[in-house]
């Protein structure tokens, strides 16, 4: 999973894997380790009605409602954003790159819509 924070901005792109995670199990978890500690990031279904998210002890937690994740995993949709309190989140689906980067493994990626 991959996530990019910039102003009041985080943004959140799923590989197939962590899509099919999140629908079957409620939850998609990843870590990034620092040398003086790490930050733990993720995606949340619950029973809410509105996608939130909130940063606590050096974990951010966004909370999407149920009811938005049936059938991501199979259905056309790219992804879901919210604003609250001035914070837009966005979750999405990881496309493959159209030009191939070194040293970075796609195979779990969605195949872009414009490739061919």
């Amino acid at each position: 999973m991959k996530i990019r924070i910039k102003d009041n901005s985080v943004r959140y792109r799923l590989s197939q894997n962590e899509v099919t995670n999140l629908v079957q199990n409620g939850e998609t978890w990843s870590t990034c380790q620092f040398m003086t500690g790490e930050i733990t990031y993720g995606i949340l279904a619950t029973d809410a009605h509105k996608i939130s998210c909130c940063f606590e002890n050096s974990k951010i937690t966004t909370a999407i409602p149920k009811s938005l994740l049936l059938n991501w995993d199979t259905d056309e949709r790219v992804g879901f954003d919210h604003t609250v309190n001035g914070l837009f989140i966005l979750l999405e689906k990881d496309w493959q790159c159209l030009k191939p980067r070194n040293h970075e493994d796609e195979s779990n990626l969605y195949q872009h819509p414009a490739s061919s």
